[in-house]
């Protein structure tokens, strides 16, 4: 494994280390090695700071995942600048709240993209903030001579000492994002750990078929110059394409999600006799909890130790992680034990220290923590009076540290006085076997406070649910009759972020009335 105080210094080092490896492949077989990588990446910079761009400047970019996107990211690194990757499901509005915010300079999007006007909507951003520039890339930077690149950035020895250099944002849900502010050392802790619990070699090939931009994007390419690895890189996952992709290119760790591993499962499923990804080692899990069983049913039908869960936030990325080596009710059941440095408490909703497998909310001091947010206003609330990160997340953890994730401080739902954890009741229902997905939301009921309504995307939409079903289904499962939900809905698909998680307030907001 390499390190390197920065991410150039990273990228200069697995250059002179395995300069002909490959570094990423995409969908239409373009690949770059490592020093083909590093090269690209001076071009680039040196295109950038023919801009003006510095040490110090701010450049906000909305690219799908494309290889140009990795270079981007190692050609401000080099520069200095502090960089804000932002989803592309953002609109007008968050990259807006997001550019002035954070005192954007440039805005670095592509023209058209899955049908959308990025272009149309930066400048019509850029007309309403002094000072905002826009750079329209699609799959092309701006070049220029590395000879006339300044000196890189002076680094200080000490990891607490780097500057913040990343600006990433929470997606949001009816409020404004936040800005998590991170440097590169809080993103290696991150990478690091995650390839000493997945075991990466120079062998291994992964799928980064999630947006880039998201800060498990970056913490990808980390790894990747960390350990050798490759990068699979698909600009947005179609089951129909991705997969096919993924196989071709003999991925290893197919990653990335609840959401991808289902589709994965899916299509092996499809084709039973015939291995689906005959290289994989392990599937990368994480964003979003895992249903029951999924883990099982992934390592005994598509092979390699199953899914490798954890958990964390855009705040303080991957708390808890899987490990290869872990036992199988581990993988199946809890989201791995804390990762290197990290210090974890498990907080009752009465204030007191849980104790082993005792319910509270999940709090965090660790390496790879943000260094505030970018409104420091916010701080105040995200911090306990012992300086440990609010995760609003409740969980427990076991005697030997293994980590559950039981739902959120606001995902509970309190009918008639009685707290109904949300993900108790989708855990129950996922094992029904017309039920292919679930969230379970908490309404608005005049006469108990809230009712829980669940919202199911059937296996077959020929062989309805009906709520009498569901509600014997859980009953035999021996849930209390006071957290039976009084509503069923069904629908095509849930929607869902990036990174996999559930968007409840749609739902709400489509069955609240």
């Amino acid at each position: 494994m390499l390190e390197g105080r920065t991410l150039w210094e990273l990228i200069e080092r697995r250059a002179a280390e395995t300069p002909d490896a490959e570094m990423a492949v995409d969908e239409d077989g373009r690949r770059i090695t490592f020093a083909g990588y590093a090269a690209d990446v001076e071009k680039a910079a040196a295109g950038l700071a023919a801009l003006g761009l510095g040490e110090g400047d701010v450049v906000s970019w909305q690219l799908p995942t494309w290889i140009e996107s990795l270079v981007l990211v190692g050609a401000l690194a080099r520069l200095g600048v502090t960089q804000n990757p932002i989803l592309p499901i953002y609109r007008k509005r968050e990259v807006g709240f997001v550019a002035r915010q954070a005192g954007t300079r440039l805005l670095v999007v592509p023209s058209m993209w899955k049908g959308f006007d990025f272009e149309a909507m930066a400048r019509e951003i850029a007309a309403e903030i002094d000072g905002l520039e826009v750079l329209v890339c699609d799959r092309a930077l701006p070049q220029g001579d590395p000879t006339t690149l300044p000196p890189s950035p002076a680094t200080p020895d000490d990891p607490d000492d780097l500057p913040v250099r990343w600006l990433f944002y929470t997606s949001g849900t009816t409020a404004d994002p936040k800005g998590a502010q991170h440097t590169d050392a809080t993103i290696a802790a991150i990478a690091r750990g995650m390839g000493e619990r997945y075991r990466v070699t120079e062998a291994d090939r992964g799928a980064m078929v999630f947006p880039f931009t998201h800060i498990g994007g970056i913490t990808w390419l980390l790894t990747g110059l960390m350990f050798g690895s490759a990068s699979i890189m698909v600009e947005a996952f179609d089951p129909a394409t991705t997969i096919g992709v993924l196989a071709q290119e003999g991925v290893t760790l197919a990653g990335a999600g609840t959401p991808f591993h289902m589709a994965y499962l899916a299509a092996q499923r499809a084709n039973p006799d015939t291995p689906l990804f005959p290289d994989v080692r392990a599937l990368p899990g994480g964003g979003a909890p895992k249903p029951k069983g999924l883990h099982d049913d992934v390592k005994a039908e598509m092979g390699g130790v199953g899914i490798l869960s954890g958990y964390g936030l855009t705040e303080a990325p991957i708390l808890t992680l899987v490990a290869v080596g872990d036992p199988d009710q581990k993988k199946s059941d809890t989201e791995g034990r804390p990762m290197p440095g990290v210090d974890l408490r498990i907080v009752t909703l009465d204030g007191r220290i849980a104790g082993p497998n005792e319910e509270g909310e999940i709090r965090a001091k660790a390496p790879q923590l943000m260094k505030g947010y970018l409104d420091a206003a916010l701080d105040d609330e995200a911090f306990d009076e012992d300086g440990y990160f609010r995760t609003g997340d409740l969980g427990e953890q076991d005697e030997d540290g293994y980590v559950t994730i039981t739902g959120r401080l606001k995902d509970i739902i309190i009918r008639k006085g009685e707290n109904i954890s949300a993900k108790e009741v989708e855990d129950l229902l996922f094992t029904h076997p017309k039920v292919a997905d679930v969230a379970v939301i908490g309404l608005p009921d005049a006469a108990s406070g809230e009712r829980a309504c669940a919202v199911v995307v059937l296996n077959d939409t020929a062989d309805p649910l009906t709520a009498d079903e569901m509600r014997d289904h859980l009953a035999g499962q021996g849930l209390m009759i006071q957290k039976l939900p009084e509503q069923l809905e069904v629908v095509d698909a849930l929607p869902r972020n990036p990174t996999g998680k559930v968007v409840k307030h749609e739902l709400r907001a489509a069955y609240q009335n």
